[in-house]
C-alpha cells in the first residue's frame, strides 16, 4: 500500500456498463472501483467479469488507483471473480460482507493460490453487524495478510440493522463508523466512508463529506461522477494545513530545536507527534498536485 496516495474519491463503476468503464478513463477520481457485485444483475455477472478484467489488463486508467469488487466467495461467482481479477492485475481486490478475521485469511489464501503478487491489496467491505462486533479481529489480520483498507457499506448496514440512513447526519451509524475508523487507525489501514445516495443533493453530499472527514476517513465512496468534485475538495488537505505542515517540518529541522520534543510553531504548541502528521499532509498534498499535473 502506498500510504500517502490520495483516496479522496473512490468511484464505483458498474462492471456491466462498457460505456461507463470507458468514461472512467477521463474522470478525476483518485480510485476507481470496478464493480462485479451489487451493480451487476445475476445474468450479467460473467459478461461483466470478462469486460472489467479486459479493461484493467489494457492499463488505460492512467495514474488512477484501480480496484475490482468481486462477489463473495460463498456465491457461485466469487472464486471465479477473484481468479480473473488477480490475473487482470488491479491495485487491489475489494471483497464484500466479511464478518471476522477468518474471512480475511480465506480471501488472502485464495489470492495467493491465484498468483497475486504481494503488493496487490485486499480491501474489504464493512457492512454487516457481525463485522462491527468483530472489527478488531478483522483489523488484526493486517499483519498476516494483504489487508489494506476498510470500505464502509452503509446501505447494507442500514438493511441489516433496520436503521434509517438519515442522510446526511447518519445518526444510526455513528458507532459503526467510529469503531471502524478507530480499528483502521490502530492497525494502519485505510478507512473509506460509505456512499451518499442523493445524486442530486449537493448540499447533503457536502455535509456528509465534512462529517466523514471529521470522523477520520481518508476519503469517500461515490456512486456518480457528479459527486467527485465535492469529495476531492473536502478530503484534500486545506491550503492552510499544508502551509502549517511545512512550517512544522522546517521548525523541527532547525538546529536550534534539535532534541526538543515540544516547540512553538506559528503560535501553536507542537509536539513530535505533529511532525509525523505534518509529513503525511505534505506527502498527500504533493501526490494530489502530481495527479492534477
Amino acid at each position: 500500500m502506498t500510504a500517502n496516495r490520495p483516496r479522496r474519491s473512490c468511484l464505483y463503476m458498474p462492471g456491466a456498463n462498457a460505456r461507463a468503464l470507458e468514461k472512467a478513463k477521463a474522470l478525476p477520481a483518485d480510485t476507481l472501483i470496478l464493480d462485479l457485485e451489487d451493480a451487476v444483475a445475476p445474468d450479467a455477472k460473467l459478461e461483466a467479469r470478462d469486460m472489467v478484467c479486459a479493461m484493467v489488463k489494457q492499463r488505460g486508467y492512467g495514474n488512477r488507483e484501480v480496484v475490482i469488487r468481486i462477489n463473495g466467495l460463498d456465491t457461485e461467482w466469487g472464486l471465479g471473480d477473484l481468479k480473473a481479477a488477480v490475473a487482470a492485475g488491479p491495485d487491489a481486490i475489494l471483497a464484500p460482507k466479511v464478518i471476522d478475521g477468518s474471512d480475511i485469511d480465506r480471501l488472502n489464501d485464495a489470492m495467493s493460490r491465484a498468483g497475486a503478487p504481494d503488493n496487490m491489496g485486499l480491501w474489504v467491505m464493512i457492512e454487516m453487524p457481525k463485522a462491527i462486533l468483530n472489527i478488531q479481529d478483522i483489523a488484526e489480520a493486517v499483519g498476516r495478510t494483504r489487508l489494506t483498507a476498510f470500505v464502509m457499506g452503509t446501505n447494507d448496514l442500514a438493511k441489516e440493522m433496520r436503521a434509517e440512513t438519515n442522510p446526511p447526519h447518519r445518526t444510526g451509524f455513528q458507532t459503526a463508523l467510529g469503531l471502524s475508523v478507530a480499528a483502521a487507525r490502530a492497525y494502519d489501514l485505510l478507512a473509506i466512508d460509505g456512499v451518499f445516495n442523493g445524486i442530486g443533493d449537493g448540499d447533503g453530499l457536502e455535509i456528509e463529506c465534512v462529517q466523514g472527514r471529521a470522523l477520520g476517513f481518508d476519503g469517500k465512496t461515490l456512486i456518480h461522477p457528479s459527486q467527485l468534485d465535492a469529495a476531492n475538495r473536502i478530503f484534500a488537505p486545506a491550503p492552510e494545513d499544508v502551509e502549517q505542515a511545512h512550517a512544522i517540518i522546517a521548525a523541527f529541522a532547525d538546529p536550534e530545536n534539535a532534541g526538543k520534543g515540544v516547540i512553538k510553531v506559528n503560535g501553536k504548541m507542537t509536539e513530535l507527534l505533529h511532525l509525523e502528521e505534518a509529513h503525511r499532509v505534505v506527502a498527500v498534498a504533493a501526490a494530489i498536485a502530481a495527479m492534477a499535473g
